[in-house]
């Protein structure tokens, strides 16, 4: 499989600054699907790149969850996924350097996953920086150049 974007690419999409919409949190309020509850929400980036945030969670393991972001190629409807925020339902293991974990982990998309073949996101590290959705949610906004636009009910909250 071709690499479709190298390293140095990857990071700079993560880093591109990324609009969200004034309603995101009202369109990324789960809903059933399946056997679990997800939501997606598509936004631009200040470059001119199209992102996707995907939230979905399982109903019966609340503790099977994932939040992506990935980056629609050029051209083409594929979505490349840049990250995904996953829970502490699985056991993960990386291929090239043959290590397992059980616990909550970042998966990154790497240009050496995607030269053996591998899914671009295949890589993970093991994470205690959140233990929830949506905790997931926010790390993936904090690493990724999320511009988040002030919430007028948070600021009522604070007076």
């Amino acid at each position: 499989m071709a690499v479709v974007y190298s390293d140095s690419e990857i990071s700079i999409l993560v880093a591109e600054r990324k609009r969200l919409p004034q309603d995101w949190r009202v369109r990324l309020r789960l809903r059933p699907k399946l056997g679990h509850e997800e939501r997606e929400l598509e936004c631009e980036g200040e470059s001119g790149s199209d992102f996707k945030v995907i939230l979905r969670q399982g109903i019966v393991n609340r503790l099977d969850f994932s939040a992506i972001l990935g980056v629609y190629i050029p051209q083409s409807n594929r979505l490349f996924r840049l990250r995904r925020y996953n829970g502490r339902s699985h056991e993960h293991t990386n291929g090239i350097e043959g290590e397992t974990f059980y616990g909550y982990h970042i998966h990154f998309a790497t240009e050496r996953y995607q030269e053996i073949g591998a899914r671009e996101d295949a890589y993970a590290e093991i994470t205690e920086r959140y233990d929830d959705l949506e905790g997931a949610l926010q790390c993936l906004f904090d690493d990724a150049g999320f511009d988040i636009p002030p919430d007028p009910q948070l600021r009522m909250k604070l007076c």
